[in-house]
């Protein structure tokens, strides 16, 4: 396989028996800064029980991304265990691919985006996926608390700081000339609409806040059986409000308003009453949000996007819990290493949404 594709030809890439032999590797240079910060394990060859348990166990100390290649659609069982332990796992796309692999067209090819992706801000995507490979482990609140103590850690980074140096800077948004976010009650339901629709329903810091104050309601108002979340406008959602990014007095605040002030944690205590229903792009936190929902409906023009990697960050409202809860962490990792919007359909059948409806069924508030 390392031999038979241009693609691939300058990857760092290891067989099996390789991977159980390596042990632990340096992965910082004299600087500091990281080397080779993804490998590549190539899985087409048969390999003996035994070397292929000790190189799943050797994963645990290989502090790089880590993404599994083969070739071929059928993997042999004995390299399972590996494939679970792997950071991914890149397959020929086919019906039925199970949710710790990714099945694209060409596996070699999309191996060498990920390793262009990945060394382009290595700090980023070695930390989110080490966080993903322990944080599923852990009670929904301590995963949030990891995730933004990660956060606030590349928000000091070299690698933010040079995307805000090419984004340039820009005005913080007016002030909402409406409600930021409408909330009606209809026997026991209720209904929470984000409506800036002007700002792509932003999640800024008005949005944030409305938005936390009307989930409180449900969480004490007990008569309250039902909570279905829209956003008005073209799109649920376009994510984070960028103007706000880098704005916070220092980042121990920044984790406290974020952990302590989002609304992650109550929409996961609000799951098994929330239906979220989402439209057009829902990007960065206009996805994380939503898949804390015991129920979302998406639809058919609905796409998901995670872009913060790209920005030298990691999902930040509660996407390393709540994605990865719906459809694993693999496939959530390559959902934010690449940054590619994920269909409707697909997002279906990963698990990421429960329902796709057609585009024509849209309630009052999405028109």
């Amino acid at each position: 396989m390392t031999g038979g594709s241009d693609a691939g030809s300058s990857m760092p890439w290891l067989d099996v028996r390789r991977l159980a032999d390596s042990g632990s590797q340096d992965l910082l240079d004299v600087d500091g800064a990281i080397r080779r910060p993804l490998m590549v394990v190539a899985l087409d060859a048969p390999v003996e029980p035994a070397v292929a348990d000790a190189a799943a166990r050797a994963v645990a100390d290989v502090d790089r991304v880590v993404v599994g290649v083969t070739t071929s659609p059928a993997l042999d069982p004995m390299l399972v265990p590996l494939v679970r332990a792997l950071d991914l796992t890149l397959v020929p796309a086919g019906p039925a691919v199970p949710r710790e692999r990714v099945g694209v067209p060409d596996p070699i090819a999309e191996a060498a985006e990920l390793h262009r992706l990945v060394a382009a801000n290595p700090q980023a995507a070695t930390v989110l996926a080490g966080l993903l490979r322990w944080s599923g482990s852990l009670r929904v609140p301590d995963a949030l608390d990891a995730e933004s103590l990660a956060y606030s850690t590349l928000l000091g980074g070299d690698e933010f700081r040079r995307w805000l140096d090419l984004r340039g800077p820009r005005p913080l948004p007016a002030p909402a000339a409406t409600e930021p976010v409408l909330v009606a009650r209809d026997g026991d339901e209720l209904r929470i609409t984000l409506h800036r629709p002007e700002r792509r329903n932003a999640y800024g810091r008005e949005i944030r806040d409305a938005l936390v104050a009307a989930l409180e309601i449900a969480v004490l108002d007990t008569g309250v059986t039902r909570v279905v979340l829209d956003g008005a406008g073209p799109l649920f959602s376009a994510g984070g409000d960028l103007a706000e990014f880098g704005t916070a007095p220092d980042l121990a605040t920044a984790h406290v308003v974020r952990s302590r002030g989002g609304a992650g944690r109550l929409l996961h205590r609000l799951a098994d009453r929330l239906e979220v229903r989402v439209h057009g792009p829902c990007v960065g936190a206009g996805i994380e949000l939503p898949a804390f929902a015991g129920r979302v409906v998406a639809r058919s023009d609905a796409t998901f996007r995670l872009p913060e990697v790209a920005m030298g960050l990691i999902p930040g409202a509660g996407g390393t819990v709540s994605i990865v809860r719906r459809i694993g962490r693999w496939r959530a990792l390559h959902l934010a290493l690449t940054g590619r919007p994920l269909a409707a359909g697909t997002a279906l059948q990963w698990g990421l949404v429960d329902e796709v409806e057609p585009a024509g069924e849209a309630s009052d508030a999405l028109r």
